[in-house]
């Protein structure tokens, strides 16, 4: 045998490994070992794509072209932050738009997107940045009417309408822009993907396009993205993930009010907010908002508190509202507004257990003035304020803010900032002060000698202070 087939004489035994393809949903990563049409996890249709397996033994190092530095070697000068010459939109940037950045830019239909960021490469331009607005919605004809009624037209203001993204990086290169707004991210498309404009996959190729640009040539790109019914940004995921620095642009229909919210900033703050007003004429910035949220009542009224937000570093004075009525349902209404459901909730169930509130059988609807969206938990002492003063009937003293987390034990708890909230409402004549107790306020300059500052330790020392007393059964 060993004579015969010599070639067999020493032969190891290999074992062939088969790869089997697998498929990955784009989206959340969930992996399946056939193709479906919808992932069985996030179930996002057209998201699984099949990918192939890792094979590191084929992948052979490359020489790179730039050799690695410490940081300490790199010049800082190269991102130095360019203002934009809107003031509302470079605080909520933390200063200015820093070369090489990708901006996501989202908001509902009709909020004033386009016009905000046509305003923003006007005054772009003027300051002598060559700016290029690329318009894939609306003609070229379009977009100079908009620009002539709100005078946001500059001969360095390039406007280009086009779809095809082979030809919108052609401008770019032609044109040499120090800005680029792209309007919008899904109405941009490439010939070299499947799909169509919007698509999971076009998006992905066209902010990836775009992002290269950026980082490349060092241009600051502003990208204007749609969302869906349900309030999200529209597209896959991962498109929040590449991007540098995510705003919200959010507002009423029925207000003029607008608020830029800052929800990722890989550059500086992600919590900062910026204010705008749409008027006829275009938009205009609002530096001071803190009459925006707050309505003027000729006499004391029931239901109504004020209290001082903090968004971001800018603290708001919001004018909380309540009403309650009894109802002959089997499960009465709760009805918010401008405040999160489960919020009011929780401090309904504090009030009634802790303070002796009983709204159990009554009707209770919660907003804001203005159009204002509160999510910080200072404001929790203000809207139980609100809910004792419509349960009795009993205005709140005049000139009064209330500020303090409400645990569910009954206790007030401190809260951030409480100096710069202080010194807020001191600026619009507050003569008192509701907050929580182990606040050290130091004596300030800012701080009006007329404020009286009183510490609440509960909730229900809170509401005896104010003379809420009728409300208990």
């Amino acid at each position: 045998m060993s004579q015969a087939y010599p070639s067999l004489l020493g032969m190891t035994k290999t074992t062939v490994k088969v790869v089997k393809p697998s498929f990955r949903c784009g989206e959340c990563g969930w992996s399946s070992a056939k193709w479906v049409g919808r992932c069985g996890e996030c179930q996002q249709w057209g998201s699984v794509e099949e990918v192939g397996a890792p094979r590191l033994s084929q992948i052979a190092p490359v020489i790179p072209l730039t050799r690695a530095i410490p940081i300490t070697e790199v010049d800082p000068s190269t991102t130095t932050r360019a203002p934009t010459g809107v003031a509302e939109l470079d605080r909520v940037l933390g200063g200015g738009v820093v070369p090489g950045a990708v901006v996501l830019l989202a908001g509902e239909p009709g909020v004033g997107k386009s016009t905000l960021l046509l305003e923003v490469a006007a005054r772009w331009a003027e300051s002598g940045g060559r700016t290029l607005y690329v318009s894939g919605e609306e003609s070229a004809g379009q977009v100079r009417m908009r620009a002539m009624r709100t005078s946001a037209d500059s001969e360095n203001l390039y406007l280009a309408a086009e779809t095809d993204l082979s030809v919108v990086l052609g401008h770019i290169e032609v044109v040499e822009p120090s800005l680029v707004v792209v309007d919008s991210v899904q109405t941009i498309g490439s010939a070299l993907v499947e799909g169509t404009p919007g698509g999971i996959t076009q998006i992905k190729e066209v902010a990836g396009a775009f992002i290269r640009v950026a980082k490349q040539q060092g241009i600051p790109i502003i990208l204007v993205g749609h969302v869906t019914k349900e309030g999200a940004i529209a597209g896959p995921r991962t498109l929040e993930h590449l991007v540098d620095v995510v705003l919200s642009f959010e507002g009423d229909r029925h207000s003029g009010f607008r608020l830029v919210r800052a929800t990722k900033n890989r550059f500086g703050p992600a919590d900062e907010i910026g204010c705008f007003e749409l008027c006829d004429t275009g938009i205009q910035e609002v530096p001071d908002p803190s009459g925006v949220f707050t309505s003027t009542h000729g006499e004391p009224v029931s239901g109504t508190a004020v209290t001082v937000s903090l968004e971001g570093r800018r603290p708001l004075v919001t004018e909380v509202q309540a009403l309650v009525v009894p109802t002959s349902l089997t499960n009465p209404r709760r009805v918010s507004n401008g405040i999160e459901f489960s919020r009011l909730a929780m401090i309904l169930a504090v009030l009634q257990r802790r303070a002796g509130v009983r709204c159990h059988q009554m009707d209770v609807y919660a907003s804001t003035v203005g159009g204002a969206r509160i999510s910080d938990p200072g404001a929790d002492l203000a809207l139980a304020c609100a809910l004792a003063s419509a349960m009795g009937d009993h205005p709140l003293p005049e000139h009064t803010v209330a500020m303090g987390e409400i645990g569910l034990a009954g206790e007030v708890r401190r809260v951030a900032d409480m100096e710069r909230r202080l010194v807020e409402a001191s600026r619009l004549g507050v003569t008192t002060a509701i907050i929580p107790q182990g606040h050290q306020i130091r004596s300030s300059d800012r701080l009006s000698s007329q404020l009286q500052i009183i510490e609440a330790p509960t909730v229900t020392y809170a509401l005896n202070l104010l003379d809420l007393k009728r409300f208990r059964e």
